[in-house]
């Protein structure tokens, strides 16, 4: 992805069927355009350079059936394998805990989600007739990416927002050599799988 100016937001286009938002960086730029296949049974989701999806530059597919323990592997236009994410599993029913994995099969970062009662709070006040429409404005789940040396690395935070459609990412540390696209492709398919989990 190219002018990677942080901190970037995404904002999800509620207007559309598909699950798709828009990624911008610091100056208003698009660095891309993610869309969601719907009404497939494995996950699918196309990364275009920008929002007139003239150019495919990347490709998120899950490696099986819908579950919540798939790995979502990455790859470029050209079909190469880059990388893919994974959720882990239980630990990540009442926690959000992926880890990133590089195109050697090496683990590199994990993402975490700050604090989960966030989330359940989110969740619940959803669920109420006309408070429902407030909460994105009230509570704000953050998600950390950190290396294998626990560091702080990118931090990904839901913005005040009807329905919840604003995110913030911002750079805390320098990111290692050619990571960043890596570390933006999973914060893209954490973000459509937590949105969708609440």
């Amino acid at each position: 992805m190219k002018d990677l100016k942080f901190p970037l937001h995404f904002s999800f286009n509620i207007g559309t069927f598909s699950n798709d938002f828009t990624a911008k960086n610091t100056n208003g730029i698009t660095v891309a355009y993610v869309k969601q296949k719907m009404f497939k049974l494995k996950e699918a989701i196309t990364i275009y350079s920008d929002e007139n999806k003239t150019k495919i530059d990347y490709t998120i597919a899950a490696n099986q059936w819908l579950d919540f323990s798939a790995a979502y592997a990455f790859k470029d236009a050209q079909g190469k394998n880059i990388g893919k994410i994974v959720r882990k599993g239980w630990a990540s029913i009442w926690k959000a805990n992926y880890q990133i994995i590089d195109q050697h099969e090496k683990l590199q970062y994990h993402i975490k989600e700050n604090n989960p009662w966030v989330k359940v709070f989110d969740s619940l006040l959803g669920e109420i007739p006309i408070l429902g429409f407030f909460t994105g404005y009230l509570l704000h789940p953050t998600y950390n990416v950190t290396n294998v040396r626990d560091e702080i690395i990118v931090k990904l935070k839901k913005e005040p927002s009807f329905f919840g459609k604003e995110f913030t990412v911002e750079l805390v540390k320098p990111i290692d050599n050619d990571d960043d696209d890596r570390i933006m492709l999973s914060l893209m398919m954490m973000v459509l799988l937590e949105r969708r989990r609440g």
